[in-house]
């Protein structure tokens, strides 16, 4: 059976699902998207994706909320038309047109499996890339938007991965360490927490959200704060996260081992506690 995918209103087989060929997401990257897991048939923090997707939408001037209204429903119909309980969910909105946003929003809702991670990766630790090629600036309108023009990220990604390193690191034209490609970054030195701020720019990731909510509660100092390079190859132990890896422990930087060269204390901690909210949220 053909997986099924919500289209403006319709579920519909994915080989039947089209877009107009003036889809501005199509013609000119113009769009936002938000990507989550299901657990036990639960999307979690899905008010959250929603709010974050809305909130860039106001800052673009988007007219997406008769979209907006249908996600709830059309996660749920998606996650039952595939039969799926432990899901990868995206949720894509474009607008009608770039000059004439008159027109009708297009949301498109797929769902999957979740096929994650090796498990052995969480055990060893993921190796990253430091990428000096490509900077984030806070003069890119779209830094700290989850938008649909990903392809600068695909890049990066893609050198990393030339380098047998499972994620790039971006800095700004400062040299502050801002995120990885497709998620937020944590160090940990002295057994104090530390995420790149919002305004360095980064992505309000949700997950980086939701370990910032977790660590007072499980005795882990934790805030924001600027990151070097050299802050970053000193932490006693550096995790990445998003929706899908949830908490990846990293152990080295390229060439460089992070801490023993194995996750720590604090990351197995959280990554712990992490696991236990949403088996319960």
């Amino acid at each position: 059976m053909a997986n099924k995918v919500y289209l403006n209103g319709e579920l519909l087989d994915v080989t039947r699902a089209a877009v107009e060929v003036s889809n501005p997401s199509l013609l000119h990257g113009v769009g936002l998207f938000e990507t989550l897991r299901s657990y036990d048939g639960r999307p979690f923090r899905l008010n959250q994706h929603i709010a974050r997707l809305t909130s860039s939408a106001g800052r673009f001037n988007m007219p997406v909320d008769e979209a907006v209204e249908q996600i709830p429903d059309a996660v749920a119909a998606v996650l039952k038309a595939n039969n799926l309980k432990n899901a990868r969910i995206r949720f894509t909105v474009t607008p009608s047109g770039i000059q004439d946003q008159r027109g009708r929003t297009t949301l498109l809702v797929a769902a999957q499996a979740v096929t994650g991670y090796p498990p052995a990766l969480y055990e060893k630790g993921m190796t990253v890339y430091a990428c000096t090629d490509y900077r984030q600036s806070a003069h890119d309108p779209l830094a700290g938007h989850k938008t649909t023009s990903y392809f600068a990220r695909l890049i990066a990604l893609r050198d990393a991965q030339d380098r047998n390193c499972g994620e790039a690191l971006w800095f700004t034209p400062d040299n502050l360490l801002a995120e990885g490609s497709i998620s937020n970054v944590f160090l940990v030195k002295d057994g104090r927490l530390k995420s790149p701020p919002l305004g360095t720019p980064v992505l309000p990731g949700i997950t980086r959200a939701t370990i910032l909510e977790l660590a007072p509660a499980n005795d882990v100092p934790a805030g924001e704060g600027a990151c070097t390079i050299d802050d970053l190859l000193d932490a006693d132990e550096v995790f990445l996260t998003n929706s899908i890896m949830e908490v990846m422990p990293v152990t080295r930087v390229e060439q460089r081992p992070i801490g023993g060269e194995k996750p720590g204390p604090v990351t197995r901690k959280l990554a712990d506690a992490y696991q236990e909210l949403t088996r319960t949220a």
